[in-house]
């Protein structure tokens, strides 16, 4: 939804409040450089700037770099997360902050020069509760096959309406950002983010966020870089882990913590797989699963002809429609165990008949990594 706002013009920066920017980690060597000299060559003012990178006890040389960072700026500490999870990670950061504003930056992107001095502005003039802005999505490592990922992360058919991926013109009023830059207050009305989702936590919080009235503001203007893996098997992976955790947060909140479009995959994985089951017993029904696979590839090669001409690079137009099918078949098959695995937690069972019982044991196993959605 579109909003009406004050133009936003360049204040007094000595006006400007006091930000703890949150880095959530764990084994990221290769990225956690490139973040901190974004968060510190920008153009906020450094005495009302600190950088908090909560680190999930990394094995590899992540900390030796931020305790690099730490002693030659002062305004950077290094937090122990124990827990080795996202959400205990930014609440360790919001409970250690001193800011007036919060802002979430994550370990692998990097943003630009004026990326928090909008945040804040956009915070102040749209009397929004969270601010962010879109993000360009970057291969890990060069190459066709990281330029198609990142191409189809960035397109509405690989993302669906999801503003901060796909981008939008003006400012818009929207259900989640990427990273986030909250006010203080948020956190004492709705509370911190919830430690039981490994993934998802930025959307369910956001989600609260919303039904307590907040408001949460997207500027095209607002731009952070991430990285993206550059690999089918990485890339699979990815995503069957993001559609696990689609559903899973059903099992630890009271209400739907996804939209639509976390959902349409789980659909169409499943309507597909219902229907061939179907047809092996119906011979005449077989027309329906063909059907539906006729149509989606019709979509697909459509929509990559489409990138491959605005590329002007025809070798999309052949591995587009597997980067896409990956993304959207490894989703939806994530989303179709997710939701085997959450009719097998008694938690949920327990709630539909008005008991309330833990089951936290029952998700072991599965993957903590952090995304966006």
């Amino acid at each position: 939804m579109t909003i009406a706002s004050d133009p936003v013009s360049k204040p007094d920066l000595a006006l400007l409040p006091a930000i703890s920017v949150i880095v959530p980690c764990r084994n990221e060597e290769g990225f956690i450089k490139a973040c901190l000299e974004s968060i510190l060559q920008n153009d906020y003012p450094a005495d009302r700037l600190e950088v908090l990178v909560v680190d999930g006890m990394s094995d590899d040389r992540t900390r030796s770099v931020v305790l690099a960072y730490a002693r030659r700026h002062s305004v950077v500490r290094l937090l122990n997360n124990l827990k080795k999870i996202t959400p205990v990670a930014l609440n360790i950061g919001i409970e250690n902050a001193r800011g007036q504003i919060i802002l979430r930056v994550d370990a692998h992107s990097w943003v630009e020069k004026d990326y928090f001095r909008r945040c804040v502005e956009v915070l102040q003039s749209s009397a929004a509760s969270n601010a962010g802005g879109r993000i360009e999505t970057h291969p890990r490592r060069p190459g066709l096959l990281g330029k198609a990922i990142a191409l189809a992360l960035g397109h509405r058919f690989g993302s669906g309406n999801s503003d901060f991926r796909v981008g939008c013109r003006e400012l818009v009023e929207t259900d989640t950002v990427f990273g986030g830059c909250y006010k203080r207050e948020v956190f004492e009305t709705v509370g911190l983010f919830n430690e039981r989702l490994a993934r998802g936590q930025d959307f369910e919080f956001n989600d609260r966020l919303r039904k307590a009235g907040g408001r949460i503001v997207l500027d095209p203007n607002i731009v952070s870089h991430y990285y993206i893996h550059s690999d089918l098997r990485s890339f699979w992976e990815h995503n069957f882990q993001d559609g696990i955790w689609a559903i899973l947060p059903f099992v630890h909140t009271k209400h739907l913590p996804v939209t639509w479009r976390h959902l349409v995959p789980l659909f169409f994985v499943a309507g597909l797989a219902g229907s061939a089951a179907l047809a092996l017993v119906a011979a005449p029904l077989r027309w329906i699963p063909l059907a539906m696979l006729a149509v989606y590839g019709a979509a697909t090669v459509a929509v990559s002809l489409h990138l491959a001409k605005h590329a002007k690079d025809l070798r999309y137009l052949a591995i587009m429609p597997v980067v896409f099918a990956v993304r959207h078949f490894a989703y939806g098959l994530g989303s179709c165990w997710g939701f085997i695995r959450l009719m097998g937690t008694r938690s949920l069972w327990g709630r539909l008949f008005g008991r309330e019982m833990t089951d936290v044991h029952k998700l072991q196993g599965v993957p903590a990594q952090s995304s966006s959605k």
